[in-house]
């Protein structure tokens, strides 16, 4: 077989180029530190790391909605803490002014205070994030949840809770709706709610009530009888049909019982006095506070003026009660969910170094074995170029 000069040129030529590949193939892969530089090097690999590589960026995702789930929370939590903290102080409030000792003048600067304290509620309730956006609005996060109206706080939210999803089959509520927080808290005892007559003259006062469980949800009323100055004060509960439930004599902090109801009455009552027992609603906050202060700035030092300002304020003490109550239901579900985060938290960041080391096992390059490959390239690369050398040098007409 004869071969001719060109063809002994280009085969040397091309085991020079096939090297100078090879090497920098190599070096590409040093300076990358990826075995895998381009699809085709390793199909099967290359398609692992792709799905990989998208796992890896869905995993960061859900850490960066898991922290800013964190931060919602966590602002909303501190929020809650002020309000109960707030309504601890109109509590302390209420207790001041429920004294014997105090006057209609100490009990006028408490109103005045807790109407402070409601201007600092609202405040609270239409608290903003770093975004700007309210957190107790619901989905109307751009629009100021609580307003004044005639006098009334009214609700412009909504009841939407947004959601922030933290993993594949994993999501968190991150806002709360204010309609639940501030406008749906439970009166009275949460069974039933006390209110005395307007019409009263007596010197009565409700005391503790209570409900053994079995309680007849119902419209009830609790009137006082008095034929003579002489005769004992009778008391009668009527419910809604006017059907009669129970009855006695009165005696002042004796309990009265009534279809599964138990409360206490102390003063004097007088006759035809009157307090209508109904099943336990929802109510807001801020009329509450609102009604609060409206009994003490009308306080007089009248013994019947007396007596509705202390029932007044035992209502307000069960309205407190039930309000920070239900702010401490709220905190503590706040808390679950907090501890839910970090526990996505930590699942995420598992997940994401058992990603992270499957994909170094791909694609990652072995530096020690790679600078061998490349010292056994570069003597591969020199003995072809000195070979093609020494060709090069092969003709008859040097020995003519």
């Amino acid at each position: 077989m004869r071969l001719s000069s060109v063809q002994i040129f280009q085969q040397g030529i091309s085991a020079i180029l096939d090297q100078q590949s090879k090497l920098a193939r190599t070096e590409q892969q040093l300076a990358t530190g990826q075995k895998i530089l381009v699809p085709s090097d390793d199909p099967a690999a290359a398609v692992q790391i792709m799905s990989i590589s998208e796992d890896l960026s869905q995993v960061d995702q859900y850490q960066r909605n898991a922290n800013l789930a964190e931060g919602q929370l966590a602002l909303e939590e501190n929020v809650l803490t002020d309000v109960g903290n707030l309504l601890q102080r109109v509590r302390e409030l209420v207790v001041q002014a429920n004294n014997a000792t105090q006057t209609a003048e100490t009990r006028q600067s408490a109103a005045v205070e807790i109407e402070g304290l409601l201007d600092q509620l609202q405040s609270l309730a239409n608290t903003r994030d770093s975004e700007g956006e309210y957190i107790f609005a619901g989905f109307q996060s751009t629009t100021e949840p609580f307003v004044q109206s005639s006098g009334q706080f009214v609700y412009q939210g909504d009841d939407g809770q947004r959601f922030i999803n933290l993993g594949d089959s994993s999501q968190v509520a991150v806002r709360d709706s204010g309609f639940d927080i501030f406008m749906k808290v439970a009166n009275g005892n949460g069974v039933f709610d006390v209110t005395p007559a307007d019409a009263n003259t007596g010197t009565a006062v409700v005391g503790a009530s209570s409900e053994s469980g079995n309680f007849v949800s119902d419209t009830y009323t609790l009137a006082f009888v008095q034929a003579a100055p002489t005769d004992p004060v009778t008391y009668e509960v009527r419910d809604a049909a006017n059907t009669l439930v129970a009855s006695g004599n009165y005696v002042s902090g004796a309990a009265i019982t009534f279809a599964g109801a138990s409360m206490t009455v102390d003063g004097v009552p007088a006759d035809g006095d009157s307090f209508d027992i109904a099943p336990s609603t929802r109510q807001g906050m801020f009329g509450m506070l609102q009604d609060i202060a409206s009994a003490l700035s009308a306080a007089d030092d009248s013994p019947v003026g007396v007596a509705a300002v202390n029932n007044a304020m035992g209502r307000a003490l069960n309205n407190l009660d039930q309000s920070i109550g239900h702010v401490l239901s709220v905190r503590s579900e706040i808390g679950v969910r907090l501890n839910r985060v970090e526990s996505q938290l930590s699942l995420n960041e598992d997940f994401n170094l058992q990603l992270e080391s499957t994909l170094s096992n791909l694609q990652d390059l072995d530096y020690a074995e790679a600078i061998s490959e490349l010292n056994l390239q570069l003597t591969a690369l020199q003995a072809a170029q000195q070979a093609y050398v020494r060709v090069q040098g092969l003709s008859l007409f040097n020995y003519l």
